[in-house]
């Protein structure tokens, strides 16, 4: 540690930074056991056991589509969204120009520095009623089309949002694993005859999947949380019916509606369900061989 001090001094901010606003925020939780009322606090409110919880099985509607909503753009992001950026990292290692590909690399990380209030401009200027798009349409004697609200294809929308958004940062760590693997390889695969997919399958893939797995792993235990400044930004255009998911569930009746206890009773399950599909999945890449993000 003494040698290793002028590191660990650097690492102290971020260290306290997750100190305050995760662990000992995690003791705010016990109010999904209580009718917490802000002016009592937590000392002076009532305790109501597992009442808060009673709405995860009672059927309530407004709960039932949050969570039906949350299901499905986790499936969306699960399918479309997590293999985008191992694609394009294979499409950008591919490029044999270092020059290109630094331009290519730097025009696709500068959206993720952006943050989603202009990211949702952005698409509402294109896409919006006024935005681009539909003015070239109708200057050209085309009927506008309908894509920022239009709840049919709102699911679309912030799936798109999302590539285009963090596809490119999300990178960084394949190209760092690509050049990583050992060039020999290549080069034995090409004299044994293997095509550019064959080299592909066999030698850049399994160098992946370490990572991939690992990745894959820590998505699930953030599955649940699905972008909530993204889609409160535009909840009002489409409507609570797609737009309404756990996070703004969460928000909407706890910060703004007053249930705060339910509200916790919400996102304590939320965090543990993230939990358990840590702990499993990672059980699971130990079986077939791998160490998972953390070992056994």
């Amino acid at each position: 540690m003494w040698r290793d001090r002028a590191v660990l001094l650097l690492a102290l901010p971020g260290m306290a930074v997750i100190v305050v606003f995760q662990y000992l925020a995690l003791g705010g939780n016990v109010i999904a056991f209580q009718d917490f009322q802000p002016y009592l606090g937590i000392s002076k409110s009532l305790w109501v056991g597992f009442e808060n919880f009673q709405i995860l099985v009672s059927g309530d509607p407004e709960f039932l589509n949050a969570l039906r909503n949350t299901l499905i753009i986790t499936a969306l992001q699960t399918v479309i969204v997590f293999p985008a950026p191992i694609i394009l990292a294979l499409i950008l290692h591919s490029l044999v120009s270092n020059k290109v590909r630094q331009v290519v690399q730097s025009v696709l990380y500068l959206p993720h520095f952006l943050s989603w209030v202009i990211v949702v401009s952005v698409f509402q200027q294109m896409l919006g009623g006024a935005g681009l798009l539909n003015n070239f349409l109708r200057a050209n004697g085309w009927d506008p089309i309908d894509i920022i609200g239009n709840a049919d294809v709102f699911y679309a929308l912030i799936t798109s949002q999302v590539i285009w958004k963090d596809t490119g940062w999300a990178t960084i760590l394949f190209l760092a694993v690509l050049a990583g693997i050992d060039k020999s390889l290549y080069e034995a695969a090409a004299v044994d005859g293997a095509t550019r997919w064959h080299q592909t399958w066999h030698v850049t893939l399994p160098g992946m999947r370490p990572i991939i797995i690992m990745l894959f792993i820590l998505k699930l235990g953030d599955s649940l949380s699905v972008g909530f400044e993204q889609l409160i930004l535009q909840q009002d255009a489409v409507g609570a019916g797609v737009a309404q998911v756990l996070d703004t569930y969460v928000y909407n009746n706890g910060v703004v509606g007053g249930y705060w206890g339910v509200s916790a009773a919400v996102g304590l399950v939320k965090g543990l369900v993230g939990l358990i599909l840590v702990l499993m999945a990672n059980k699971i890449a130990h079986m077939f061989g791998e160490e998972g993000v953390y070992k056994a």
